[in-house]
């Protein structure tokens, strides 16, 4: 299906995690994703869905009044129509971000586009599916996210930072995982060490005790 693509919902609301946390933004949930994260909160993306159209996407996104776009999940990049889409927001003049788990090759994504790639750690049980060339690929304004389990997660996500100098590169967020890791903890531990990194909290679950990641 020729510029199609199958989504989930699109949707307004305040961004919840990111540098542009609070921001004003159109959501949208493409459907399907290969990763299978035990902290998952938005498994209805995995299946269903509607095809639609490339402009109808167009013209839902302008039905807002705001200049920040959101392209998320599932997982994003399954659907190769994906790449269309962003391009042609960003043709419109929006801010475009891309949430993806890292998974998948991030090489061909429009350079306007600012990639939020979330590297899985051990606690999310697809480490594995760590596609880590993806980093050769950073710019300056895209950003890495880690989600933290547990103390072992967060030893992990030091390693990484420290191995592959992804502080220098961009900047890192870590998140404490809803309901599993305790952010106090989290906070003290990034203060200690002295981590050159953005503690956040997801925003929208504050407000709303949303989980379903809106």
């Amino acid at each position: 299906m020729i510029n199609n693509l199958k989504i989930t919902e699109i949707f307004y609301s305040l961004q919840g995690e990111t540098r542009t946390t609070g921001l004003p933004t159109v959501f949208i949930r493409l459907t399907g994703c290969p990763l299978r994260c035990q902290y998952c909160d938005t498994a209805y993306a995995f299946h269903g869905g509607n095809r639609i159209s490339l402009n109808d996407i167009l013209i839902e996104v302008q039905k807002y009044n705001t200049k920040y776009v959101t392209i998320t999940g599932g997982e994003p990049l399954a659907q190769p129509n994906c790449l269309p889409l962003m391009s042609a927001l960003c043709d419109k003049g929006y801010k475009v971000s891309i949430e993806t788990s890292g998974a998948l090759d991030v090489s061909k994504i429009d350079p306007r586009v600012i990639k939020i790639i979330d590297l899985k750690t051990p606690g999310s049980l697809e480490e594995k599916r760590n596609l880590w060339g993806n980093l050769d690929y950073l710019q300056a304004h895209d950003q890495i996210k880690f989600v933290i389990c547990n103390e072992n997660d967060y030893n992990w996500a030091k390693q990484q930072i420290e191995t592959h100098q992804i502080d220098k590169k961009v900047e890192v967020l870590l998140s404490p995982s809803y309901g599993q890791q305790n952010p106090q903890d989290l906070a003290q531990w990034i203060l200690n060490d002295q981590l050159n990194v953005r503690f956040q909290l997801q925003l929208h679950k504050q407000l709303w005790n949303d989980e379903a990641g809106r």
